[in-house]
């Protein structure tokens, strides 16, 4: 499977990339080690959007904070990098894919990571990963 992550990157041409208790939405916490990662540093944090594709080399969820009944899921993953992106795409790029209806992967990725902006970790379709991979 395929899945993409906008965060906070203090070193974005890392070889390999930790993020810890990192949120999950739309699938996310079906991440597993083996995956592809597509890493978005988030630009609220001074980042530039995509800039690595990667393999999931470890993923653990987090447990649940005891006795707080609503949470969002949260898991731990490691990636090594397999790439590094060749052309721009962030939030600039995708802000005019606002037609949540549309079916393009554009549009898929600005719901998914600029509607509620949040760095989280995001299940991706087989068709916007094919999208990325245009990137690299």
């Amino acid at each position: 499977m395929a899945f993409a992550i906008k965060a906070e990157l203090h070193e974005p041409d890392a070889e390999t990339f930790v993020f810890t208790a990192a949120k999950t939405m739309y699938g996310g916490t079906h991440i597993a080690a083996g995956d592809t990662l597509f890493v978005f540093a988030s630009e609220t944090q001074g980042g530039r959007g995509l800039v690595a594709q990667a393999v999931v080399t470890a993923a653990e969820a987090v447990a649940g904070i005891p006795d707080v009944e609503r949470q969002t899921p949260r898991v731990s993953i490691a990636a090594r990098r397999t790439a590094a992106a060749t052309r721009p795409l962030g939030r600039a790029e995708l802000k005019r894919f606002g037609d949540w209806s549309d079916g393009r992967p554009e549009t898929e990725l600005n719901f998914k990571f600029y509607r509620q902006s949040t760095n989280k970790i995001v299940g991706v379709s087989e068709e916007t990963a094919a999208f990325l991979r245009g990137f690299f």
